[in-house]
């Protein structure tokens, strides 16, 4: 069967970091206050003159890099995020003409901080059903644009950034030993749209508007699915969390972080937490923290690795990659 292998990861973040001692000096905040509650300790932020295309660019051309493959070879480039650089069109196709990729398939996802789980489920659908044969995965949020930077509660919380995968479609045996992407599982439940949501659109209000949070659901309901979509993904193979070596999950909160590794019985040395230093990047998030372990030589080939998020919507999911 034809299985969709990873073949590089890449990363950008913008050059400003903001740190939680440069936020006190402007909100009722402080560096302890926001490291307990959160453990975000920075975050960085895009320049004025930076778009959501521009860290994506970055971020794919990295990952080219280390795929040892050109812009000419991309087939397909699937871009989750919630903040495009336009109403329309899709901010993939920016990406493809400022990277120089071919004519071929480009389309956004936007399923907020869930995004690159819903992304990296279109494109292995296009490898596997034989459209492409390369396709270029990229989360990449400018999400300081929509922060209210007097409200508190959200203004510490969120950072800017890009992260991608270079994904090749590779005719495998078929088993759970191949390499690649094994398995997704999706949802989402519209009941809960009203607990994390922009206060703006061009249908509701014609504005773009800020962020709002409940975050007391958000955390309830983000522990209990983040980790059932990892048990979920893993019984649709026949795997175990025993058999899990690296959970790279939704970098939102440290609490969040390790309440689901709690749950899951996994120990620090086997989840990946990048929170601290990038804050919460939304759908960018995720290929960014599998830069980190990549960096870090935690992304063996053969390791099994579940990726899971949970955004507004709220919308949730859950991927296994044999690296």
């Amino acid at each position: 069967m034809i299985r969709s292998l990873v073949a590089g990861v890449g990363a950008y973040l913008p050059a400003r970091v903001v740190d939680n001692d440069e936020l006190a000096t402007r909100l009722d905040t402080s560096d302890a206050w926001i490291r307990e509650r959160t453990g975000i300790t920075r975050r960085h932020i895009a320049a004025e003159d930076e778009l959501t295309s521009d860290l994506a660019v970055e971020a794919a051309r990295r990952a080219l890099e280390r795929a040892g493959l050109a812009p000419a070879s991309v087939e397909a480039i699937v871009l989750a995020t919630s903040t495009p650089d336009h109403t329309f069109p899709a901010t993939a196709t920016a990406v493809q003409r400022k990277l120089g990729a071919p004519t071929g398939i480009a389309l956004d996802v936007q399923a907020v901080c869930a995004g690159f789980a819903y992304a990296l489920a279109v494109a292995d659908g296009f490898l596997r059903l034989g459209h492409a044969r390369t396709a270029l995965v990229i989360g990449a949020e400018t999400f300081s644009r929509l922060l209210d930077w007097t409200d508190r509660s959200t203004a510490v919380l969120f950072g800017d950034g890009a992260g991608a995968l270079v994904l090749r479609a590779e005719r495998q045996a078929g088993t759970l030993a191949d390499r690649g992407l094994l398995a997704t599982k999706l949802s989402a439940d519209g009941r809960h749209y009203g607990d994390l949501y922009v206060d703006g659109g061009p249908s509701a209000t014609r504005t773009t508007g800020h962020l709002r949070m409940n975050g007391r659901e958000v955390f309830r309901h983000a522990v209990a699915r983040l980790s059932d979509s990892v048990l979920a993904v893993l019984a649709e193979t026949g795997l175990s969390v025993a058999d899990l070596d690296l959970l790279v999950p939704h970098q939102a909160n440290l609490r969040i972080i390790e309440a689901v590794a709690k749950r899951l019985g996994l120990p620090p040395e086997r989840t990946v937490v990048t929170v601290d230093r990038h804050a919460n990047t939304s759908a960018a998030s995720i290929p960014l923290a599998l830069d980190v372990a990549a960096s870090e030589g935690r992304l063996l080939p053969g390791r099994l690795v579940a990726v899971n998020a949970l955004g507004g919507g709220f919308a949730w999911g859950a991927s296994l990659l044999r690296w």
